[in-house]
C-alpha cells in the first residue's frame, strides 16, 4: 500500500469510528469514548478537519466530574459487548455514566498544539472555554493523586495509567486481596487472542480494586487514603508535567495571570518531585509503590518520556540514550513498552512488550526537543514501517512488526496522519 493509500485509509478509520462528535478506539473491543484515545485522535482529525478535532476534546470534557476529574471512559450508551460496563463501575460523579478514575492527562498539550496549528484564528476562542476545565482537572490530579505533596502522581488502578498490565504493577497488584467480586464474563478475549491480553488473575484484582473504590462511593479523598493500589507512575507524572508546561503557555497567551502563576508552582513541584522516581541503579525513572515505598526494577517506555516532560539534563539524557541504543540492539522495532532484557518482558502481551505508536510519538518529540534528532527520527521511521507492514493495529510486536490487539485503531491512524506518515514529513518540510 502506498503512503497516499495509507493516508486515505487512516482518514477513513477516523471517519468510520466517529460516533457523532466523539470517536471510539475501534469497533467491538472498545465501543465507548476513551480519554487519552480521544485526545490523540484529535491530532489526526486536525490534519483534515480542525473543527472536528476541537469537538472531540470538547465532548470528552462534557463528562468531567463535579470534583474536576475527567474519566477514562465515558459510557454514552450501554453496549453489552464491553465489560466492565457502567453498572459495574457504579459511579455518580458527573453528567455522563463513566468509569471511576482518570487517564494520562495529555489534553493540555494537544490543545496547545491545535492552537499552534490553527489557520482560522478561532482556536484561542475554543481554548479559552476549555481553560477552566483543564485547570480543574489538573487541580484534581494534584489533590487526589499526590495527597502527600511528593511532586509525583500515583494511579489507583493499573487502568488509570493507560498501560494496564505493565510489569511495574505486578508486585502492587499481587498485594490486592481478591474480594467483593462475583462471577463475571470478560469480553476482551472474545475480540482478541487471549495471549495478547492480561491474565484472569490480573482481572480479578482489577475488579477488586474497583469494588474497594465503589465501597467508599468513589469519594476521591477516601479512594486516595484506602485504595489497595497506589503507585506513583512515571508515565502519568511526565505527561502531566509536560501538560503543565503547555498549560502555562496557553494561560500566558490568554492573559490569565493568576492561572499562569498557579501552574508555575505546579511545574516547580513536579520538577523536584520527579527525582523520587529516579532509580540510581538502573539510571532511569521507574514506578514507586507508595504503599510500601519500594521502587520497581524495570525500564518501561514511560522512562523515556523524561525529555518530553522537559527533564533533559545531561545525566538523564545520556543515560536514556544508552538504554535506547541497548534496546535497539535487542529488537527490530522501537520502542518496546518494556525492557526486553527484563525477566517479565513479553513481546505480544499488551503493555508487557509491544510497541505503541502514540508512545513512540511522545518519546520522539522529547528527544527532538532535547536536540537528539537521530533517535527521534529512528522512532518515527520505525513507527511508519510498523504501520506500513502491520496495518493500523492497536500495538505491534517489537521483534517482527506483527500487528496485535484491536484492528483499524483510531489513535494509530491519528499518529500516522499527524506524525509518522511520509506525506506529513513532506508537508512539514
Amino acid at each position: 500500500m502506498s503512503n497516499a493509500d495509507l493516508d486515505k485509509t487512516a482518514r477513513t478509520i477516523l471517519i468510520e469510528n466517529d460516533q457523532g462528535g466523539y470517536t471510539i478506539p475501534t469497533k467491538g473491543l472498545y465501543p465507548y469514548q476513551w480519554n487519552w484515545d480521544s485526545v490523540f485522535v484529535a491530532l489526526g482529525f486536525a490534519t483534515f478537519d480542525q473543527s472536528r478535532a476541537w469537538r472531540e476534546i470538547e465532548m470528552l470534557f462534557e463528562g468531567q466530574w463535579r470534583d474536576g476529574m475527567v474519566p477514562h471512559i465515558l459510557f454514552r450508551k450501554d453496549d453489552p459487548s464491553y465489560f466492565p460496563g457502567p453498572s459495574v463501575w457504579g459511579t455518580d460523579g458527573g453528567p455522563i455514566p463513566s468509569s471511576g478514575h482518570s487517564q494520562p492527562p495529555v489534553a493540555a498539550t494537544v490543545i496547545k498544539d491545535l492552537v499552534d496549528a490553527d489557520g482560522s484564528g478561532k482556536a484561542l476562542e475554543r481554548a479559552v472555554k476549555l481553560m477552566p476545565q483543564l485547570m480543574n482537572w489538573h487541580r484534581w490530579y494534584l489533590a487526589y493523586r499526590d495527597p502527600k505533596d511528593l511532586g509525583v502522581l500515583a494511579v489507583i488502578h493499573p487502568w488509570e495509567s493507560g498501560r494496564d498490565n505493565l510489569p511495574d504493577w505486578d508486585e502492587a497488584l499481587r498485594a490486592v486481596e481478591v474480594k467483593d467480586i462475583g462471577p463475571y464474563e470478560r469480553k476482551d478475549t472474545s475480540h482478541v487472542d487471549p495471549a495478547m491480553r492480561p491474565h484472569k488473575e490480573d482481572y480479578d484484582r482489577y475488579l477488586s480494586i474497583m469494588a474497594a473504590c465503589r465501597n467508599v462511593g468513589w469519594d476521591p479523598q477516601k479512594v486516595a487514603e484506602t485504595c489497595p493500589f497506589f503507585v506513583a507512575d512515571p508515565g502519568v507524572t511526565f505527561i502531566f508535567l509536560r501538560a503543565n508546561r503547555d498549560l502555562l503557555i496557553l494561560a500566558e497567551r490568554l492573559g490569565l495571570d493568576a492561572e499562569a502563576e498557579e501552574v508555575r508552582g505546579w511545574i516547580r513541584k513536579m520538577e523536584a518531585g520527579a527525582k523520587t522516581l529516579w532509580n540510581d541503579e538502573l539510571k532511569a525513572h521507574v514506578a514507586l509503590n507508595e504503599r510500601t515505598g519500594r521502587q520497581t526494577d524495570g525500564i518501561s517506555s514511560a522512562s523515556f518520556l523524561a525529555p518530553y516532560a522537559g527533564l533533559a539534563d545531561q545525566t538523564t539524557l545520556t543515560s536514556l540514550q544508552g538504554h535506547f541504543d541497548r534496546i535497539a540492539s535487542k529488537v527490530r522495532y522501537l520502542m518496546p513498552s518494556y525492557d526486553p532484557d527484563h525477566r517479565n518482558y513479553e513481546p505480544l502481551r499488551y503493555w508487557r512488550g509491544p510497541v505503541w505508536a502514540m508512545i513512540n510519538y511522545m518519546i520522539a518529540r522529547g528527544f527532538a526537543e532535547a536536540g537528539d534528532n537521530e533517535r527521534a527520527n529512528r522512532l518515527r521511521q520505525d513507527t511508519a514501517d510498523l504501520i506500513a507492514t502491520g496495518g493500523f493495529a492497536e500495538y505491534f510486536s517489537p521483534e517482527n512488526g506483527a500487528g496485535a490487539g484491536g484492528g483499524t485503531f483510531s489513535w494509530t491512524a491519528a499518529i500516522w496522519l499527524t506524525w509518522a506518515s511520509p506525506s506529513h514529513q513532506e508537508q512539514a518540510a
